[in-house]
């Protein structure tokens, strides 16, 4: 199986059968026997088709005069994937790309639909300087950032044009590789210096005392300090949930939606490795990504046990100083690393989270101890998820205040007057939202 045919084959999967695009991708290069360069290639242009998925339906949209219900799945991803190459790779000459485009379909199906598929392909090159969308504000960045089209306007309404074109933007970068150091460990400098010496190119993060960034070198899960636990994977937005926490050593800490593991390794790491982290998930078969993390950074103050957040359990009263909810939502903030998420969810899926989420503040409020912090956040960018859940619960529930956050002063950061704080998407931080309430 050549590189074409296996960049159509994670479309299906991705368009057809609404899998991750990242779990998908990394079962198929594994299994695949084929270069480090192929495997980088096809890495590009199934996300780069992905994430650009509307903008190049539009464009299709010109030339398939019947509807795309009138082509075959797998052609139709045979169009996308060469429109995504033609439009967005200089390294592929145009002539390749319908050359291997004609050649796939002709392996997959007729001549005929050969001839219909190079027929489109040579229509959009004759055509590639057209202008494919006029309008309103709303269908220019909907084509321009590819985006659906009610996603953008639901940006628009909350954040406003200016905000919204940012956001756009950000959740279209390639997301950069960010590291935390383990200071159980290593030290951050000492990690530093061992990973210019190994060869990467690195530089300090933008806000966190324990990032890194790695600009250029090899995969990290190969690296030495990766393996033996001196160093994790982690967007800078999630380490700043631990930062806010208040953390101190010997505290009872209870994680309420803990899986795969990153915040509560972080809250591990920051409480020098003492007192009991009381780390719950839903699934069972998460949970094992927790030990596994943990056992890799040296923690052993975490219990990972299975839990639904959203019902209350009356052991869990009053037993934590600080209580964690990074909540499941509607993910809006990552979609520079799941891009299918654009094309996955709708409206109504969002606003049947919010019940859920209620529910789990609801109760992890009631695990805290008096005078403790109780930290709410979610890597979406919908108020409804966000703010109004907040405002919802104190109405609840006076006995909390606010505690006003502050990390530091970036650009993409938006201080709330309540307190709160939301993180904009940028090539190295996913779109964020965070609060910190103190129960009196």
């Amino acid at each position: 199986m050549n590189s074409r045919e296996i960049i159509v084959n994670v479309l299906g999967n991705v368009f057809n059968e609404k899998a991750y695009s990242n779990i998908v991708l990394n079962k198929t290069l594994n299994k695949a026997e084929i270069s480090a360069k192929d495997k980088a290639f096809i890495t590009e242009v199934v996300y780069g088709t992905v994430k650009y998925r509307y903008t190049i339906d539009v464009i299709l949209s010109h030339y398939v005069k019947k509807g795309f219900k009138s082509v075959e799945p797998y052609v139709l991803n045979v169009l996308r994937s060469s429109i995504y190459q033609i439009r967005y790779l200089s390294k592929v000459p145009d002539f390749a790309v319908v050359n291997e485009a004609v050649e796939l379909s002709k392996k997959h199906s007729s001549g005929k639909v050969a001839k219909f598929v190079n027929g489109v392909l040579r229509n959009y090159l004759r055509n590639k300087d057209e202008e494919y969308v006029k309008g309103n504000i709303e269908d220019i960045l909907a084509f321009k950032y590819s985006f659906p089209r009610w996603m953008v306007k639901f940006f628009m309404n909350d954040f406003g044009k200016e905000k919204c074109e940012i956001i756009l933007k950000g959740l279209n970068q390639v997301p950069g590789v960010t590291v935390r150091v383990n200071n159980i460990k290593k030290s951050y400098e000492q990690a530093y210096s061992e990973l210019s010496e190994l060869g990467y190119t690195i530089e300090e993060g933008e806000i966190c005392p324990e990032a890194l960034r790695i600009i250029k070198g090899k995969s990290i899960e190969n690296n030495p300090l990766f393996k033996e636990g001196c160093i994790t994977v982690q967007d800078e937005s999630a380490m700043l949930v631990g930062m806010v926490m208040d953390l101190e050593e010997n505290m009872t800490v209870i994680d309420l939606c803990s899986a795969p593991g990153g915040k509560t390794t972080h809250m591990a790491e920051i409480m020098n490795n003492t007192g009991k982290i009381l780390a719950f998930d839903i699934h069972e078969n998460k949970l094992k990504l927790i030990r596994d993390n943990s056992e890799r950074l040296g923690i052993n103050n975490i219990e990972a046990n299975t839990l639904d957040a959203s019902e209350f359990h009356e052991d869990l009263e009053g037993v934590a100083h600080r209580v964690l909810m990074d909540v499941p939502c509607s993910g809006l903030g990552i979609i520079r690393k799941k891009p299918e998420i654009k094309w996955n969810k709708n409206k109504n899926e969002l606003k049947d989270l919010v019940n859920i989420q209620r529910k789990i503040l609801k109760n992890g409020s009631r695990y805290l101890k008096k005078g403790g912090i109780l930290v709410y956040s979610t890597c979406t960018l919908n108020k409804e998820e966000n703010e109004k859940n907040i405002n919802w619960f104190l109405k609840e529930n006076p006995e909390f205040k606010l505690e006003k956050i502050y990390v530091g002063d970036l650009d993409n950061l938006i201080y709330h007057q309540e307190g709160y704080v939301t993180i904009l998407p940028n090539k190295y931080m996913d779109g964020f939202f965070i609060a910190k309430l103190k129960k009196s």
